[in-house]
């Protein structure tokens, strides 16, 4: 019996350890952290990755343009009862730390943090072309600035993660530390990546040097530490993305986010997709697209009346900015949505909405589809032109200032010199609130107005009535589930307990 026992402790021994060894080996044939990248296909590849985060529809907020929907210039839209607990409250910030759409843009924006930091890390090590090496670094750099300049302006202090193989448990970062790492990684970026007449037509959409600048004189506009924003840098970086001569503006208004204008004159930094479901489609138009017939679309971000009357009479650009019923865009004619009210009255019989849609995100087609293949534009011209206005007019050269302002503004004309006269204030109070007006009309529902209304620290004058409170509105609560994954480690913002 000794013998037999002795046999079976051999045998089972023999056994743990093949199994040990059996479950050492790498897997064959599939791609692990240190397999990948090892090869200049590899590194590629890597990069082409991170640029695939911006195609989630998750990467948008979320999945829904909260950010208009929380300022003044939008509703939350679709069919009155369509996602009312989930996007309705993002309209009268009752939003709460367990919201729909928060976790997932938290989630999507560290993913891509994770697959740039792939490239920084692994590429270096690649023998392969020095030049082709920089430029992927330099857009790992890009795009890793692009989702912390998300992250800080929607959270404050977050935790900074730049290595593989971060520890599993992670604090919030002060927020100037998070800045300072957002514009390391864009300073790397514009010594390394080209200007847009560089690339080839395989390559468009690549992060370049103009965009590079365009965020970072962004990034300096926002940054609120002191008093002030950082308008000098700002300044510099926007003057020189202007004397490029790299970018100018579309002729038509229309064209800038229209499907005419991809990878145009006026696009400084754009996500492309193609009119398709799925990995390479981009369901942000989608979800914004006319409800109802023509079935485009979800519906949401229904622009508000606000928005509407805040444009000058015959100024242009609001009709190629909204969508009323009875438009015929593309021999289509937009009858909207059956189950919506065509107008909305308050209890004293007042109108507070009435149905349209958003047309900046609309794409000719007659299926649901094509509006997968609306380019996002996250930088415009004109929104360099604007921010270059900004900053000279804060740097005490309103005549200067003026120039960018009314470059917009004759743009927007259309060749018709009887309306949207040029502005001649010169006062730096009063040159600042139209300048603030004119990225209003210029921008509408491209997600800006929410932010600029931050970091010019009007939120609380103009959103106040919607429900916003100053000292806690200014940031979005902490995912609760990142704060429970995380054991206590990430503390949430101020009022969101």
């Amino acid at each position: 019996m000794a013998k037999y026992i002795k046999l079976i402790i051999i045998i089972f021994a023999f056994v743990l350890t093949a199994c040990e060894d059996f479950l050492d080996v790498k897997p064959q044939g599939e791609l692990t952290q240190e397999a990948f990248p090892t090869s200049a296909a590899d590194a590629l590849l890597s990069t082409n990755a991170i640029y695939a985060s911006l195609r989630s529809w998750y990467y948008h907020s979320g999945g829904y343009p909260i950010l208009d929907i929380m300022s003044d210039d939008t509703h939350k839209g679709s069919n009155p009862n369509d996602q009312l607990n989930t996007v309705g409250p993002y309209d009268n910030f009752t939003i709460t730390a367990t919201q729909d759409g928060l976790d997932r843009w938290w989630a999507t924006l560290y993913q891509g943090i994770k697959r740039a930091n792939v490239v920084i890390e692994k590429v270096p090590l690649i023998e392969m072309d020095e030049t082709l090496k920089n430029r992927y670094i330099a857009e790992a750099s890009f795009l890793r600035g692009l989702f912390y300049f998300d992250l800080v302006r929607a959270w404050g202090g977050v935790p900074i993660v730049t290595t593989t193989a971060p520890p599993l448990k992670l604090e919030r970062a002060e927020v100037s530390a998070v800045y300072d790492l957002i514009i390391s990684d864009l300073t790397l970026a514009i010594n390394d990546l080209p200007e847009k007449s560089q690339y080839g037509s395989v390559d468009l959409g690549r992060a370049t040097v103009g965009a590079a600048k365009s965020l970072l004189a962004k990034v300096y506009l926002f940054r609120r530490e002191t008093a002030k924003g950082d308008f000098t840098n700002a300044e510099t970086l926007l003057l020189e993305v202007i004397n490029s001569l790299e970018y100018d503006l579309e002729s038509d208004f229309a064209d800038a986010n229209s499907k005419y204008g991809e990878h145009g004159v006026e696009s400084v930094f754009e996500i492309g997709a193609m009119e398709t479901e799925g990995v390479v489609g981009n369901q942000y138009a989608n979800t914004q697209g006319v409800r109802g017939t023509p079935n485009r679309g979800w519906g949401f971000n229904r622009p508000s009346l606000d928005l509407r009357y805040s444009f000058d009479e015959n100024d242009p650009r609001r009709d190629a900015t909204i969508i009323d019923l009875g438009d015929v865009l593309d021999g289509i004619e937009i009858l909207g949505d059956g189950t919506t009210p065509d107008i909305t009255y308050d209890d004293q019989g007042n109108i507070i909405e009435v149905e349209c849609y958003n047309q900046k995100v609309w794409v000719p087609g007659t299926s649901t589809n094509t509006q997968f293949g609306h380019n996002r534009r996250l930088i415009r011209f004109a929104d360099v032109l604007l921010m270059a206005a900004e900053a000279l007019n804060e740097n005490g050269k309103p005549d200067q200032a003026l120039i960018y302002l009314n470059r917009v503004r004759e743009r927007a004309r259309g060749g018709n010199p009887n309306i949207l006269p040029d502005i001649t204030e010169t006062d730096q109070n009063l040159l600042r609130n139209l300048i603030l007006l004119e990225r209003r009309h210029e921008l509408a529902l491209e997600g800006h107005r929410f932010w600029d209304l931050v970091r010019t620290g009007k939120a609380n004058e103009v959103l106040g009535p919607l429900g916003f409170r100053q000292g806690k509105h200014e940031l979005l609560p902490i995912p609760q589930n990142e704060i429970d994954i995380s054991q206590g480690t990430l503390l949430q913002n101020p009022d969101w307990y």
